[in-house]
This record gives C-alpha cells, structure tokens and sequence, in this order.
C-alpha cells in the first residue's frame, strides 16, 4: 500500500503539472486504464501469471501515454487542456477495449480479470511489492529532479526557454518516467482510482506550498492508500471489499466536490 500510494502520489503530481490542470492524473488521461489493458489482454488469452501480467501492465501503460503524447502535440509542445482532452478519448476507447476482451474471452478468465481490475491489495506477496517499491526508489529521484524545473516551465514556455530551460524535453523526461511509475503500480494492485488525482491536491492544501511537491504528493499517497485499505478490511461487510472500490467511491465524492468549489479546473 505505501509502495502504490507513493507511486500514484508522485506521478499525479507530475502529470497535474505538465498538463497545468487538477484533473490532468493517470487514472483520468487513460494512462492508468491502457496499463490495465496490457493486463486484461494477457490474463483473458494468456494467463501466463503474475510476472507476465505486470510486464504486460507496464508495457501497455508505455504505449498508450505514446500514444496521448503523440495525438496531444502541437506546434511541437503538449500539455494543457490538450492533453487532459486527448487522455480523455484514449481512456474512453481503451476501457471500451477492456470491456470487449471480457465480453469475448474465456468466461473463467474474464471473471478473474474482472475480479483484477477491481483494484486490491488482497492476496498480494512480497514479489507483488517488490516491483513497486522498485519503481518508487528508482523513479521518485528522478522526478524530484525534474520539479524544480516543472516549476520554471509552469509559468509558460517562452520564459521558460528564456530562462534557459527546454520545455519541452522536461515533459517528455517527467512523464515518461511518471508513466514507467503509474504502470508499476497498476501491475502490482490493479488499476487503483483517484489516489493520482486527490494525493497532489491534498498535500498542496496541507503545506500551503505552490511548488511541485513530488515529496509530500508521494507521503499523502501513501496515507490515503494505506488508510482506504485499512477502512476496506475492516468494513462490517461479509466479504472483502478491494481498495479499489473504496477509493472510487471516495474520490468520486471528492471530484464532484472539487468540480462545484473551483472555478479554473
């Protein structure tokens, strides 16, 4: 849970400061849904087990935000509405994919896809863990390396590039290695919903900083995580509720909340 938490936390915050919008997350521009494909495809008409799943998650997660980044450049830049929009269309058309592979594919083998596309942390090992908190060791530095940058080319690229930076390759670097980390994470637990979107927004309201805070988007991930876990397991209900659930129904609340009480979304 902290590995995920961590993973999701740092790349929302990546991705909400290259597309400058609170709803530019993983889990809403489709990178997290394309990882789930790769997944769904593999379980559905291979099910070659878990290591396959996970290199497969993240293989489709690589494709699919190459795809986003291609479809959203313009006049040689991404980011923006743009590519809110185009993540947008392409988690429209690749959950209509996941939903013709089960319709089509092996009744048993559905089922279990399904029941990983929910979104758990249940029945997770070490070897589940491990990938993710590699991901988060490796990745997380890199990142923290690029905020101070992402800070200079929030406000625009020309001053950016007057400033001396480069734009442009400071995206392709942030969210490509954003990618590599919401695609570990979705192929350790499932496609996990708004723990991308709310952990950036939280830390920022807690620390009352402006910055890109990698650092604190990672720790309020891993809180959020951990806690909907623990509410999951310990609900008065007769069967185990995934995670994944508990954060969709919690962060559809808060998504509402944030579309009624903010005004440049």
């Amino acid at each position: 849970a902290v590995a995920v938490g961590m993973a999701l936390g740092a790349s929302g915050c990546i991705f909400q400061s290259i597309s400058r919008n609170a709803l530019g997350s993983p889990d809403i521009i489709g990178f997290t849904t394309g990882a789930a494909t790769g997944a769904v495809i593999q379980i559905v008409y291979f099910n070659a087990g878990g290591p396959a799943t996970s290199a497969a998650a993240v293989c489709a997660g690589v494709i699919t935000a190459a795809v986003v980044y291609w479809l959203a450049r313009a006049d040689g830049q991404t980011g923006g509405y743009r590519l809110v929009l185009v993540g947008i269309g392409v988690s429209a058309f690749v959950g209509a994919l996941n939903t013709l592979v089960l319709a089509r594919g092996n009744i048993d083998l559905a089922v279990k896809a399904r029941i990983w596309l929910s979104g758990s942390l249940n029945a997770r090992t070490w070897d589940d863990a491990y990938l993710s908190a590699l991901a988060v060791i490796i990745i997380i530095p890199i990142l923290i390396a690029c905020a101070r940058s992402l800070d200079v080319v929030e406000m625009g690229d020309e001053q950016a590039t007057q400033l001396g930076a480069r734009p442009e390759r400071i995206r392709q670097i942030a969210m490509f290695a954003s990618v590599i980390l919401t695609s570990a994470a979705v192929a350790t637990a499932g496609p996990i919903a708004f723990v991308a979107l709310a952990s950036p927004q939280l830390a920022a309201r807690l620390t009352r900083g402006s910055r890109v805070q990698v650092v604190c988007s990672a720790l309020t991930g891993a809180a959020l995580l951990l806690a909907s876990d623990l509410v999951s397991v310990n609900l008065p209900v007769t069967i185990a509720m995934p995670v994944g659930l508990t954060t969709g129904l919690l962060g559809g609340i808060y998504l509402l909340w944030l579309l009624t009480r903010t005004k440049g979304v």
